[in-house]
């Protein structure tokens, strides 16, 4: 594909690159040289001193421990939830600090099978032992699974350094909206678009992704005049970006994030529950969450189907 690319595109882009560290990095355009790992200094003992604990272990069903590991459905294109590293191949990020962290406490390998974000929930239970990739707890996702939340995430904008579009949270009708395939922000701002067009204005061209990496690609090369993502994501694509992006507005629609089980597993659930809410005692949780910079989402306390707590 041909595109021309401007030297500010080009400083966003090697930013976004490199943040996802994908194996197929040249494709992006441009490298960024001076990033020599995606991976902060901490993490690697992030989980290293988590141990099994024979209590938290018996309570998951035998269908789970069979095979002595725990496989999470991933996909890795979200930072700093879960994104690869330099490798091309390993996730990493801190859902996958904590995923590691709960297969330990089992006394399980820890297993990523990676695939794309909206194939993931239908294949927990068959292909997967859970879910792990910055699933959120909303009412239209009831019957999906049970979901053991273990943040708070909310929903932020990000524009190009400027706001060259000079957008509006308020109305982006006419605008070009980049999202993730599958998740909240898609169906938040179709909600958005219903309300453009029943009003008589412009539609917003809402530009669906398989890949986050593409969808703050657009946005830094000017194919999209804005994306919407999860606070953390959005909070990483700017800091990753020297300068090129800048969020839009202030977070909103506060919700959880979860680990989601086979639907009416709730041994499992249970079983998770207590292994997150044990990592949260400990001082494990936070230390995760600060080594990527997602602490501003913490919580005290584990919950199943927490439905309750949306804002």
């Amino acid at each position: 594909m041909s595109l021309h690319i401007s030297q500010k595109a080009k400083v966003v882009l090697a930013g976004i690159c490199a943040t996802a560290m994908l194996a197929s990095v040249a494709a992006c355009g441009t490298t960024d040289e001076s990033d020599q790992s995606a991976t902060p200094k901490s993490s690697a003992s992030n989980t290293s001193s988590v141990k099994k604990d024979a209590k938290i272990a018996a309570m998951l069903p035998d269908s789970i421990k069979k095979d002595g590991k725990f496989t999470i459905g991933v996909s890795p294109d979200y930072a700093p939830a879960e994104f690869l590293d330099k490798d091309g191949k390993t996730p990493i990020g801190y859902e996958m600090d904590l995923a590691k962290s709960i297969s330990a406490i089992f006394g399980l390998k820890f297993e990523a099978t990676t695939a794309e974000f909206d194939s993931i929930l239908p294949g927990i239970g068959s292909k997967y032992d859970a879910g792990m990739s910055g699933f959120t707890v909303t009412p239209d996702r009831k019957g999906a699974g049970e979901f053991v939340s273990f943040l708070n995430v909310g929903s932020s904008f990000v524009v190009q350094k400027g706001n060259p579009k000079k957008l509006s949270t308020d109305n982006l009708c006419g605008s070009s909206v980049a999202v993730l395939t599958g998740t909240v922000q898609e169906t938040t701002v179709k909600k958005l678009n219903s309300q453009c067009t029943a009003s008589g204005k412009k539609a917003i061209d809402v530009q669906s992704m398989k890949e986050q990496t593409v969808v703050a690609t657009n946005v830094s090369t000017g194919k999209a005049d804005a994306f919407l993502a999860d606070s953390p994501v959005s909070g990483y694509a700017v800091k990753k970006s020297d300068g090129g992006l800048e969020f839009l507005g202030k977070t909103f629609n506060q919700i959880p994030e979860a680990v989601v089980v086979k639907k009416g597993d709730m041994q499992t659930a249970k079983a998770v529950q207590a292994a997150i809410q044990k990592l949260i005692d400990d001082g494990t949780y936070m230390k995760i969450l600060k080594s990527w910079g997602s602490e501003s989402g913490a919580v005290k306390e584990a919950k199943i189907n927490n439905y309750d707590d949306i804002k």
